[in-house]
Formats: structure tokens, C-alpha cells, sequence
């Protein structure tokens, strides 16, 4: 233990690991974090923090019917009396609560700037106010009547609910989202009217599948609209496991102009896309030349969505720019579900759409049970105290009489007339109007109602079919009250599996001539238009040109390396202007031993070889790969190395090795492989092949001399077979023994 460290006397202390004590530490923040801030209660769907809103604005009777109150001052009541936490966290949440594009179903009322679709936020908590919904009323109905537990706030001054009552599906209704520690949830809004019919279905049969609870809630329904495109198989494994995905799309309409030309409207967007942003993006890749099928977009909105996306050209079909807006923006989103909460015990885990909708019927069947017994309570006390007054009526003279002679009339009257101690409080606490004959009938009209109810509640509390038939009929009123009309309209449609669109991926590229620049050194770029053979090129000192493909932006090139590897690049991607580009290396996964033999457009055959003497003829789509190793085309053994890959375009091969020896062979005599080491296509005692050139035997050999050409149309000497010696190259044939 450290010496500046003193322990008082008397004072109790104990070493521990530090492992230890961070552990025990961070095991209860995290439980924390998990059960007491980001994961919700199966039962009601609230996180403490929601709960504690609601509880406090009932506190406060913000009921639907009466005023509103500043949400500074409900803030401040709930940060004071249940929320121990800063007021911005409590404001936000109390502000998504009353945000209809965020909650399906709202449960605050706000009054004021409340923030908006765009992702602006909401005007700060003096200026604005709010009220409890119809719907955060159902989530609060009879929680007075000893529904659910209570326990003590932070402070112990004040008592506030565990969970509430929770007449309103809200868990699937309003959905959740949360990140906790080591665990998060996310669970999408659904629609109210059919999630209490699937309620129904499984209080009809209990052993309901989830196909069976689908029929009557299909998937989602998000508070934005838009369109639902998963196919039901998805979406039912996604239900009943807790954990899936749901692919949504804007909802669109194409509006026909004069001529031909149109437009295409978008009339809702997916759930948590911000409008603002979402314009922004179209606009900024419409800027970078991305969406080439697109000509302008417009924000038309008011308090409705309406984008208006205008194309290019009107010979494209709507389909087509529209499915290259959704791979290139967020007018298609995907949202995760993870149905990760709280069961009845506190213990996080995550459960499909049946044991969240069984949890929510055992807290309405448990809410049913305790609101019966203390209603049963409360009508034994009464009904007590009623009797009391009817044995009053019966001795009203004696009765009388004791209270004005006796000092001590309580116990005289108990002991005279058998009351109990409540009776005879409840009987010296009459007021003398409640002796008319009248008051005598309402009582006797009052005892037979209360003992009627009692009977009722006690055949109830005895029978588990009429506690469900009970439920049943609750719910059935909140899917009336919540599941029709406006607010209860499904706004999600459910579209199953998207159609297809073919949609050619150049779509989503401008098409510009450029030239693809590849250095010794393996520096890469574009530089537009396609250059002439003499254009100044300037590189960095010591590097030169290697390479120079006239191609287009749309196109995919392949740069084919001496180790057999062919790397595909996309044409667009490559840095563009007159600098000095970027090295190679940075965009494809090549080894340091690599170097690049051949930049070319995979249109046609290859002839591919090394420099051992053995090569193949390769298809082009076999030289492609959408990935950054690229795609091992030649296998080479020991030293080898390819030294060629070029057009295979003709019917005979000539082949010319360090030896000068050249050979010419039908090409028919070389395999087409995908991959693979090749044939022989030369024998060499000393050295290897040189170069190779596929050409039309009618047309002669040609190769080139300084500035011109030279054609040799007599090539019979140098015939032959595959793997042949060949005979001394031609006289006036290049030094450096390569036909150009």
C-alpha cells in the first residue's frame, strides 16, 4: 500500500487485485447500462427514462383533456424526483416520444417546434409544450388500482412504477432501439390494429406459429411509409428468431408530362433517413457525375414528402434511374432487428414475435388479476362500511342516543351493535342529512350493486377462461380505438421481393473518353481524352512510361502481372488529372516481387506466357475479378516468370526466343484455359521465349523496324509444330528480338 495513504483509525479496509476490483466494477456499470438505461421491458416497451416521463406528466394530470405545460417543468420533475441524469438527455427522449415520423404511435403531445423530418432539432424545452396522448392514457389506465409494483425513486422521497400497466402493445407498436454494454436492440414499429389481432390469435390458440400471428401482422409498419421489399420466407425467419433484416425503399409515382417527358415524385422515404440529407447526398453525387441518369432533384415538401427527381433524358425508363438511386443513396435502407429486452424477471435476451407477444399477454393477464383483487378490496370495505350504516337505520333511536349520553361512544356502539372499528368510525362520521329515508335506499341500491360486482369479480378471479375472454375484449377495444381511422391505417406498404431491373452498371458512371497512364514505377492515372502516341507526359524523376490504354470511364481494364496474376480496375476509380497519380499497389493487392507485363481491356482472347516457354490462350472473362488479390491465371514453377500477355486475335502464332530462333505454329495447337501452366509452345537449350504474336497467316508476319513496318508474307521456313526449335529469325528482324 502506498505510505501517502492513511487509514483512520478504527476504519475497516481490505486489499483486493486490481483485476478484481476493476471487474466487479465494470460488471455493475455494465448491468447498469443494460437494465437501467438502453434495453426495454417486454412488458410495457419502455426504457426507465420514457417510463419516468409519462409517470411524471400523470403526476403532473397532463391528461389529453386538460392544458398544456412547458416541458421545462416536466423536465425538471422528472429529473428531480425519478431521473438523476442531465435535462438534454431527458428532453430528447421526451421529444422522439412526441415525433410522428419517429413514433408510430406517439405518446406525448407536443405543442411548439418539435423538430421534423429534415433532422433540424426541436426549439429548446422553455419554448415549448406538451401533454400526454389517448395512447400514453391506455399505457397508464388503472395503474392506481395497484396494477403494478412500485418501488422507491434514487432519493427515496418519492415512489415510482416498475413497469406499467400497459393497455397498448407499445414494445412492437413504437418499436425501440438501444445500445447497452456488450448488447444493443433494435425493433421496428408495427401497426397497433394488427398487432393486437395477432394478440387475439394467440389468446385463441396458444400454440400459434409464427406463420400463423404473420397472417395478421405481416412485417412493419414505419411511421414514414414507404415500401416494405423482403420476401415472406425473410421475413418469417426474421420473427421468429428476433433477429433479422428488412430491406425499405422510398414509395414513389411517376407523373407523365407533354411529349413524352416525366418525372418521378418521391412521396415517402425510409424510417430515420433524414429528408435534408438524404437531398444533400442525391445532389452531391449528381455533382460528382454519379448518377448519370439523373438531371435534377427537387424538395417540394410541405408538411407532406414530395421529392421530384427529373432524368436526364426522357428515353430512360423510370425503373432504371430509379433502382441506380437506390444502390448509389439512401432512398434504400436496411434496418436491423434485434429483439433484445428485458423479460418479466430483468434478464435481457432476445425473442421472437411469440414470446414477445405471450410476455405482453401474461402482464395484461397479471394487471387483470391485481386490478380484480383490489377492486375486490376496495368493494369488502365498503361493503362493510355499508352495513354498518344499515344497522344504524335499523337502531337509528338507540344509536342516537348513545352518541349523546355516552363519553366514549365508539366502543359502547361496537359492543352494543357488533360493528367493527370501521363501521362504527364510518357511523360517527355521518352527517345528520345522511339520515333521510332517502339516503336508506341509495345505500340498500349501492350494497346490492357492490354485491353483485363482488360475485362477478370473484367468478372471474375463479375462472381462467373468463380472465382471458376478459383480456380478449380489452384488446379488441384498444385495437378499435387505436387500429382504425388515420392513425390506425397501415402506411408501410408490403411488396414482397422488389422486381428485377436490369441495370447495366455503367449506368451509374458518365461515360468520358480518358487515357489510363501506368508508369514503370507503377504510379496509375487518367488523364482525359484519349492522348496521341506523341503527347509530353511528365512523371516523377527517374520514372518513365510504361503503359498508355486509350479507354472509357465505364470501362473495366486488367492489369496482368509476371507472377500470373490479373487484377480487374474500374476505369472511374482511377485518380484522375495530371499529377503524378497513385501507386499501383494501393488500389490491388500485388506482391513486391510482382511488376506489371500488360495494362489492355479484357474484349477478346489472351495469349498468355512465361518466359520458360509455356503459355496458354486464356477467355477475357476468365481475366477478370472483383476483388483486390485479383485472379491467379498462370501457374508458374521455380523461376519462371510471364513475360506476355497479349490479343489472341488470328490463326497462327509466331513465337521468337532469347536465341533468335523464331517459330510459327497454327494457333488451334494452343488449349484455351481458364487457368493453369500451359504448353510448350517453344524448346530452348539456353534462354527462353522472348515475345509471341498471334496474327492471320494470309496477311503475313509483320514486326516493327525503327519508324516503319515490315511485312514477311513467305513464312514457310520458319513453319512448324508446337514446341519446335524454330529457325533463325528473318534478316532485318529487330535487335532486341520483339515484333514491336
Amino acid at each position: 500500500m502506498p505510505d501517502d495513504v492513511k487509514i483512520l483509525p478504527g476504519e475497516p479496509s481490505a486489499e483486493t487485485p486490481l483485476a478484481a476490483a476493476l471487474s466487479e466494477r465494470y460488471l455493475a456499470y455494465a448491468l447498469s447500462t443494460i437494465t437501467a438505461r438502453s434495453l426495454p421491458d417486454v412488458r410495457d416497451g419502455l426504457k426507465p427514462v420514457h417510463r419516468r416521463v409519462l409517470w411524471a406528466m400523470h403526476q403532473l394530470k397532463l391528461d389529453p383533456a386538460s392544458g398544456f405545460k412547458k416541458c421545462a417543468r416536466i423536465v425538471g420533475d422528472v429529473m428531480g424526483k425519478y431521473h438523476p441524469h442531465g435535462d438534454a438527455a431527458i428532453y430528447d427522449a421526451m421529444v422522439r416520444l412526441a415525433q410522428d415520423f419517429a413514433s408510430r404511435f406517439p405518446l406525448v403531445e407536443g405543442q411548439g417546434n418539435f423538430g421534423n423530418i429534415d433532422g433540424d432539432n426541436a426549439a429548446a424545452m422553455r419554448y415549448t409544450e406538451s401533454r400526454l396522448t389517448e395512447v400514453a392514457q391506455a399505457m397508464l389506465a388503472n395503474i392506481e388500482d395497484d396494477t403494478v409494483d412500485f418501488r422507491a425513486t434514487y432519493d427515496g422521497e418519492e415512489r415510482e412504477p416498475v413497469v406499467l400497466p400497459a393497455a397498448f402493445p407499445n414494445l412492437l407498436a413504437n418499436g425501440a432501439s438501444g445500445i447497452a454494454v456488450g448488447m444493443a436492440t433494435n425493433i421496428p414499429p408495427h401497426n397497433a390494429g394488427e398487432v393486437c389481432a395477432a394478440a387475439l390469435e394467440l389468446i385463441r390458440n396458444p400454440q400459434a406459429t409464427t406463420a400463423e400471428l404473420l397472417a395478421h401482422m405481416p412485417g412493419p409498419d414505419f411511421p414514414t411509409g414507404g415500401l416494405l421489399v423482403e420476401d415472406a420466407a425473410t421475413i418469417a425467419e426474421a420473427y421468429a428468431t428476433g433477429r433479422g433484416s428488412f430491406r425499405m425503399r422510398a414509395a414513389y409515382e411517376v407523373e407523365r408530362g407533354k411529349n413524352g417527358a416525366w418525372q418521378v415524385v418521391i412521396t415517402a422515404i425510409p424510417y430515420q433517413v433524414q429528408k435534408a440529407r438524404l437531398v444533400e447526398q442525391i445532389a452531391q453525387l449528381l455533382e460528382e457525375k454519379k448518377l448519370p441518369l439523373l438531371g435534377d432533384v427537387r424538395d417540394e415538401s410541405t408538411d407532406l414528402v414530395r421529392l421530384v427527381l427529373e432524368p436526364k433524358t426522357r428515353n430512360v425508363e423510370p425503373a432504371v434511374m430509379m433502382e441506380t438511386l437506390f444502390r448509389a443513396t439512401a432512398l434504400e435502407s436496411r434496418f436491423s432487428l434485434n429483439m433484445n429486452v428485458l423479460d418479466a424477471n430483468r434478464t435481457p435476451r432476445v425473442m421472437g414475435l411469440r414470446e414477445v407477444l405471450r410476455a405482453w399477454l401474461d402482464h395484461r393477464h397479471v394487471v387483470l388479476e391485481r386490478r380484480s383483487r383490489h377492486r375486490l378490496a376496495a368493494i369488502a370495505r365498503r361493503l362493510e362500511i355499508l352495513e354498518g350504516y344499515l344497522i344504524v337505520y335499523l337502531n337509528l333511536d338507540e344509536v342516537i342516543r348513545i352518541i349523546r349520553e355516552e363519553d366514549e361512544p365508539k366502543p359502547r356502539l361496537m359492543a352494543r351493535f357488533g360493528l367493527t372499528d370501521m363501521q362504527a368510525e364510518a357511523v360517527l362520521n355521518m352527517r345528520l342529512r345522511s339520515l333521510r329515508k332517502l339516503e336508506e335506499m341509495e345505500i340498500r341500491r349501492e350494497h346490492d350493486k357492490l354485491s353483485k360486482e363482488q360475485k362477478g369479480l370473484n367468478t372471474l378471479l375463479a375462472s381462467d377462461k373468463k380472465r382471458w375472454e376478459a383480456i380478449a375484449k380489452e384488446i379488441e377495444d384498444t385495437r378499435r380505438a387505436f387500429g382504425d381511422g388515420p392513425l390506425g391505417k397501415r402506411r408501410t406498404l408490403i411488396n414482397g421481393v422488389a422486381a428485377a431491373v436490369t441495370v447495366d452498371e455503367t449506368a451509374f458512371v458518365e461515360r468520358e473518353a480518358i487515357t489510363i497512364i501506368l508508369s514503370e514505377k507503377g504510379w496509375l492515372r487518367a488523364q482525359k481524352g484519349h492522348l496521341p502516341a506523341d503527347a509530353e507526359l511528365r512523371f516523377k524523376e527517374g520514372d518513365a512510361l510504361a503503359f498508355a490504354l486509350p479507354a472509357e470511364t465505364t470501362d473495366r481494364v486488367v492489369v496482368f502481372g509476371a507472377m500470373g496474376r490479373a487484377f480487374t480496375l474500374k476505369a472511374d476509380a482511377i485518380p484522375r488529372g495530371r499529377g503524378d497519380g497513385q501507386p499501383l499497389r494501393l488500389m490491388v493487392d500485388m506482391a513486391n516481387e510482382d511488376t506489371p507485363i500488360a495494362l489492355f481491356k479484357p474484349e477478346a482472347r489472351m495469349l498468355v506466357a512465361a518466359n520458360d516457354g509455356k503459355g496458354f490462350v486464356v477467355e477475357a472473362e476468365d481475366l477478370l475479378a472483383e476483388k483486390r488479390t485479383g485472379r491467379q491465371v498462370m501457374n508458374l514453377e521455380g523461376a519462371a516468370r510471364a513475360v506476355l500477355c497479349a490479343p489472341a486475335a488470328g490463326d497462327s502464332i509466331a513465337v521468337v526466343g532469347d536465341n533468335r530462333k523464331l517459330l510459327v505454329f497454327p494457333l488451334d495447337q494452343i488449349p484455351v484455359m481458364g487457368r493453369g501452366r500451359g504448353v510448350q509452345l517453344q524448346s530452348y537449350k539456353d534462354g527462353g521465349l522472348r515475345d509471341a504474336l498471334v496474327f492471320e497467316a494470309a496477311a503475313g508476319l509483320s514486326w516493327q523496324q525503327g519508324d516503319r513496318t515490315r511485312t514477311e508474307t513467305d513464312i514457310t521456313t520458319w513453319r512448324g509444330n508446337r514446341a519446335g526449335a524454330g529457325k533463325p529469325v528473318p534478316h532485318g528482324f529487330p535487335r532486341t528480338g520483339r515484333f514491336s
